[in-house]
């Protein structure tokens, strides 16, 4: 079985040294907790998902979810997890203290959830999704609505899912054919099927909410005629308790590559009875603050499984005895050198380390910039964070989970052919890793969406705005020698991708089918980018670390190390992938059909 050991150093680097979260007396409620504090929650998370989480992975995996006699049935020992994990009160960390929150920030929260996704994704997609509709209840549903779900939402003794995709409209919204129609006040019956549903059925919990996307009788046509519906599984009587049972039922459960211990379900509602989430035919926006939650989410299983699987492919190198260095023998007491000797092996494990150090950073940030849009004393200020953090979305989802699923085929490398046998865990974790590049928006929308409507759509706004804090910082630390190595790598990181955003902006009118063709290398480009910057502000916090006499010296230098590391193996990838926006893109438009 694979080991994992929680990064809990790192996670005190970033929420402490990097992002200085204990000084943010200005966000609402950052007072009311230290780092001592949270270290004592991660600390208890971490031991969570080691000791219970974890050895349920491959259990998960190798017998994944049954249908039986309509009702879903988890693998082993799911169901008593889940029950510690209530009882622990985990899925409480971020929630509103009015229903049963603790009320920490995002900042933290993002962590727990990335030990969770690295021991068991499957398992933590069940109350990840819960939080997804709890959140969404919570910005738009009616005071009756919040009063009636919430609490129950957020001890997780209610589980929640997310209902969009239709088997002939998947991406595509406006084809949307699900009806409902209204039966009483306040009521509505809702009719139609839904395929993909993860967590859509299940034996964890007493009751599960269903947030449905639906047609009114008087919708208009397309993505402006959706409402949003809250559909439990159990009606629920007046007082708080369970009813009868809802029209709905989960009709069977896809056979699918990874993530088994999920239960990914065909949905049909046959006249089930919801209620509105929002205004009607506003539900996609009410939707969204569940996907937008869910995307960050999906980002962070990126870097989890990449997290998990590089652990122990450093390990398997470390003791795995496999020929000489090519430099000459390392180990003569030993029958052969470790793999850690082989530079094709180290190239893969320092890719997959910079990778992961970078994205955990940025997805800190991006938790950070949420929790100030939400938090922040200053209306300019939280206007500016919420346009940073919508810019970053796209970027966090596609990026990160592009990446990270190729680190976890590299650490599979790692290990040659017993990455490929089962026992190892490791094709499990490239098998669960690969859903994360499909679902909440294939990788591809979510590319177009950071070209098109994060970029172009305001002009550059936004853009413009991370970009001035990247020159910033370039000018603020131009003199300081011990890192300007380091900062080169980003400067010319962002100059290239200025170039690509220049190039794309002054086509896009005549041009619109170019930004298709050129949208996925300019969300690796800024993927890229954006880790350089990370990883900038990383080194320049280590060497003040370092020059204030810091006793933990080997975690500041390395720190340094991985960063000139990033700057030399990924920034450099900035140059091709600013060439191939603007020399292969108006080659995939031009290219004849009939030439396929």
């Amino acid at each position: 079985m694979p080991s994992y050991q929680a990064p809990l150093r790192d996670y005190q680097f970033v929420l402490q040294d990097l992002l200085g979260i204990y000084q943010r007396n200005e966000l609402a409620g950052f007072d009311q907790f230290d780092h001592e504090l949270v270290d004592a929650i991660l600390q208890g998370v971490a031991q969570f998902t080691r000791e219970i989480m974890l050895p349920l992975n491959q259990t998960g995996d190798q017998q994944g979810c049954s249908l039986q006699d309509g009702k879903v049935v988890t693998p082993s020992g799911f169901k008593a997890a889940y029950q510690q994990y209530v009882e622990s009160g985990w899925g409480t960390l971020i929630c509103d203290p009015e229903f049963g929150g603790q009320g920490l920030p995002e900042v933290v929260g993002i962590f727990a959830t990335e030990m969770q996704t690295a021991t068991n994704m499957a398992f933590a997609m069940y109350p990840g999704l819960t939080h997804g509709a709890y959140s969404a209840i919570h910005a738009h549903g009616s005071d009756r609505l919040k009063q009636k779900y919430l609490n129950k939402l957020v001890s997780g003794e209610w589980t929640g899912t997310m209902n969009l995709t239709e088997s002939h409209a998947g991406t595509d919204l406006a084809l949307l054919r699900t009806k409902a129609v209204p039966v009483e006040e306040g009521y509505f019956a809702i009719t139609g099927e839904k395929i993909f549903i993860s967590s859509g059925d299940h034996d964890l919990a007493d009751n599960i909410v269903h947030l449905v996307l639906a047609r009114l009788p008087d919708a208009p046509a397309g993505v402006k005629g959706i409402s949003l519906f809250a559909v439990p599984k159990f009606m629920v009587n007046e007082d708080g308790s369970l009813g009868a049972a809802n029209h709905l039922a989960a009709a069977s459960l896809e056979h699918k590559m990874g993530i088994h211990g999920n239960a990914t379900c065909v949905m049909t509602f046959d006249g089930a009875i919801g209620e509105l989430v929002g205004a009607p035919h506003q539900g996609l926006r009410a939707m969204f603050t569940m996907m937008n939650q869910a995307r960050l989410g999906v980002g962070v299983q990126g870097l989890g499984v990449s997290e998990i699987a590089y652990q122990n492919a450093l390990a398997y190198a470390q003791d795995r005895l496999q020929g000489r260095a090519l430099g000459g023998t390392r180990y003569p007491q030993q029958a052969a050198d470790p793999l850690l000797v082989h530079g094709d092996v180290r190239r893969m494990l320092l890719a997959q380390k910079a990778f992961n150090e970078g994205a955990r950073a940025l997805i800190g940030q991006q938790a950070l910039w949420l929790d100030e849009a939400e938090r922040h004393s200053e209306p300019q200020q939280r206007q500016g964070a919420a346009k940073l953090a919508a810019l970053f979305t796209p970027v966090v989802k596609g990026f990160v989970t592009d990446q990270g699923f190729k680190a976890c085929v590299d650490a599979q490398q790692v290990f040659g052919g017993h990455g490929y046998i089962h026992e190892w865990g490791m094709e499990q974790f490239v098998r669960d890793s690969r859903i994360a590049m499909i679902y909440e928006g294939t990788n591809g929308v979510q590319a177009l969406d950071l070209l098109g409507r994060k970029i172009l759509a305001d002009n550059g706004a936004a853009l413009e705005a991370w970009s001035t804090e990247v020159k910033q910082l370039l000018q603020a630390h131009s003199g300081d020698g011990s890192v300007g190595p380091i900062l080169q790598g980003l400067a010319g990181a962002a100059s290239e991708l200025q170039r690509a955003t220049a190039y794309l902006a002054e086509r896009a009118g005549s041009t619109p089918d170019l930004l298709g063709a050129a949208s996925m290398p300019y969300l690796q480009l800024m993927g890229i980018t954006a880790l350089a910057w990370m990883w900038s502000r990383m080194a320049i916090t280590a060497q003040a670390k370092l020059d204030d006499g810091s006793t933990d010296e080997a975690f500041y230098r390395n720190k340094l190390q991985t960063a000139q590391f990033f700057m030399d193996y990924w920034a450099v990838q900035a140059v091709s992938l600013r060439q191939q926006v603007a020399r292969a893109s108006g080659g995939i438009v031009e290219f004849d059909d009939a030439a396929f």
